[in-house]
């Protein structure tokens, strides 16, 4: 394998892909709620920290994970709230996801936590660049519509819209018509029009964003979810970046704009990089433990190593991070996916809107737990919200049901998906060392079981649920995990619910048709032809006529007369009266212009029969005595 190859990893930059980042979320959705707040100073507050806080709190020198009493100190007026349910938080994210997945064409739209998404927009970039127009790409109109020509938005093809990397002078270039636009051309020009497009799109899609929900975004646009994720970061707030061409490197070996752009990044701040897998690239490239405990804030420290640390030292490639990262439980070919994300490359695709999400996962941090009695306790709280995530996240109300006002609270309601497991993680805390301090970890562990069938039970009491789970099925669990008697210092429990199993549905992404609302729906459709088993009371007719309690129909000197030859076809009180809605046999016996056939007559008896039988009755009368 040649040197190139090795440090220069194949790069895919076909594709344009935006990433959203919504500027200080927690604190937006409060300001959201009352916008009052945007011009004071606001903070979220988790336990004892502050999660988040606005810009105008920054402003005055708070930051997040700051100590609540040390924030006070710093802002007296600084209005704290409170963030531990999580509820509005989520559905503003769904909400927010929503409308950014109505506007994305090819539905690849992927959620990262409550305040990120990315969105894959190859095909809108790639239908409008065949629509322009080279000699006058100043005056051009972005199409969001196939079907529609007139939904869309004007702009300036010529330059890009907002901050790039690396930043410079706005100007308009333009490419001779006869470039051939191909996504897949690795041509420097074609590649910087299709981000051209994007950055425009992007900056559409945010300032709709904050028009119609009242949320700022901080944007990226690139060719990967890595790059478009980084450089989103270089212009907070409530602005967007793009990382303009070239991404390969010049045939005299200069740095390519990628290169150039992500070497400048700590190891830990790069995304798939986690802190285990940091640490022992910073203990390679050092050459000896680094001491990351002084100075580490919620995984930050002082021993910097970056990007171009590791790209560079000695020997470094795919095979050497094999070595060092790979072994037992490390996945398959670590060292070329830390090798790619170091160079920039990252292949991964974005991922498909979902209708339910992969997994629902609840929990919290303890400075410490060591009693069964807290541990069943906070079971019980993280379980209780981890079943009201399932009916909220997992369930839609049925389509034929009355949803408004107080109904929708009552409304009989259908799964979406099964999830098939439940999952237990703990974090127990190491035991203090000879010298009295204690090895800082973030290892965790975990058991995972069938999720027990009783919690679909949508009409059980919330409490009987939650009790059951937790003492038939966590509780169990939890020893197994932690099978010592005493010592427990347990920092963190988490509950999930995993491996979803969607059910029918009419989407083209569920499991299959939904066959209550296919009956549901052919019932709709043929009501207007069915013929219905009912009593049918007394009533008066267009033409005067009657139905009476028996279900004779005609006038009613004609149901007397008829009545005299045939009882039972008009009923008596022995037969049992039809109970059709349609009376096409009575019909046949209630005109007014013709005597009722009533059958024929025996000439030498007088008897009345039908036609078929006077044959045999006449041959009776011919039989000797």
């Amino acid at each position: 394998m040649g040197m190139s190859e090795v440090t220069t990893p194949r790069r895919r930059d076909d594709r344009i892909i935006i990433h959203f980042d919504y500027d200080c979320f927690y604190a937006a959705v409060f300001e959201a709620e009352n916008p009052a707040l945007k011009s004071l100073p606001l903070a979220v507050q988790q336990k004892q920290i502050i999660v988040t806080c606005n810009y105008e709190a920054r402003r005055r020198g708070l930051h997040k994970l700051q100590l609540i009493k040390e924030a006070r100190k710093q802002c007296p007026d600084v209005i704290i709230v409170l963030g531990e349910d999580l509820t509005r938080f989520r559905n503003a994210s769904k909400d927010l996801y929503s409308f950014l997945r109505g506007c994305c064409w090819s539905q690849k739209v992927e959620r990262l936590g409550f305040d990120e998404v990315f969105l894959d927009v190859t095909d809108m970039i790639d239908y409008n660049s065949d629509l322009l127009n080279h000699n006058d790409l100043s005056n051009s109109f972005f199409h969001l519509d196939k079907n529609d020509p007139t939904v869309g938005f004007s702009y300036n093809a010529s330059i890009i819209s907002g901050p790039t990397f690396p930043p410079t002078a706005t100007q308009a270039v333009s490419p001779p018509p006869s470039t051939p636009i191909s996504p897949k051309s690795g041509n420097a020009d074609t590649l910087d029009l299709r981000l051209r497009l994007g950055s425009h799109l992007a900056d559409y899609l945010r300032h709709q964003l904050e028009e119609e929900k009242g949320y700022t975004a901080t944007v990226g646009i690139s060719t990967n979810k890595l790059i478009s994720k980084l450089v989103g970061n270089v212009n907070k707030p409530k602005g967007q970046t793009t990382l303009r061409p070239p991404y390969l490197p010049s045939s005299d070996h200069e740095e390519s704009n990628v290169t150039r752009f992500v070497d400048a990044h700590d190891i830990g701040k790069i995304p798939g990089i986690g802190f285990k897998i940091a640490q022992k690239l910073r203990n390679h490239v050092l050459g000896r433990h680094a001491n990351f405990h002084e100075g580490l804030v919620y995984g930050g420290t002082k021993e910097n190593v970056t990007v171009r640390d590791l790209r560079l030292s000695l020997g470094m490639g795919p095979e050497v991070l094999e070595k060092l990262l790979g072994g037992p439980g490390a996945p398959k070919g670590i060292g070329g996916r830390i090798w790619d994300l170091v160079n920039g490359v990252d292949d991964t695709e974005v991922g498909k809107a979902r209708s339910v999400p992969r997994q629902i996962s609840i929990e919290d941090s303890y400075i410490r737990l060591d009693t069964m009695d807290e541990i069943k306790k906070e079971l019980t709280m993280l379980t209780r919200s981890l079943i009201k995530r399932m009916h909220l996240d997992l369930t839609e109300v049925e389509d034929d049901e009355e949803t408004s006002g107080d109904n929708i609270l009552n409304a009989s309601r259908r799964w979406l998906a099964h999830p098939r497991t439940l999952r237990l993680t703990t974090r127990p805390r190491p035991p203090l060392n000879p010298d009295g301090t204690r090895t800082r970890t973030f290892h965790r562990i975990s058991r995972s079981g069938p999720m027990p069938t009783f919690v679909f039970n949508l009409h059980e009491n919330m409490d009987l649920l939650v009790e059951k789970a937790v003492s038939e099925v966590l509780i169990p669990m939890f020893r197994k995990l932690h099978t010592e008697r005493s010592g427990l210092n347990i920092s963190l429990i988490n509950v999930a619910a995993t491996n979803m199993a969607e059910t029918a549905t009419d989407d083209k992404d569920g499991a299959g048709r939904d066959i209550k609302k296919l009956f549901k729906r052919q019932e709709a459709v043929l009501k207007d032809w069915k013929v219905e088993d009912r009593d049918v009371p007394p009533s008066e007719n267009e033409e005067g006529l009657e139905v009476d309690n028996n279900g004779r129909f005609g006038t009613e000197a004609e149901i007397s007369e008829g009545a005299k030859f045939f009882p039972m076809l008009y009923g008596s009180e022995d037969a049992i009266p039809s109970t059709q809605d349609s009376a096409v046999m009575d019909n046949a016996w209630s005109s007014e212009n013709e005597e009722p056939d009533l059958g024929d007559t025996c000439k030498l008896c007088g008897a009345i029969m039908p036609p078929f039988a006077m044959g045999a009755h006449e041959r009776f009368h011919t039989i000797p005595d």
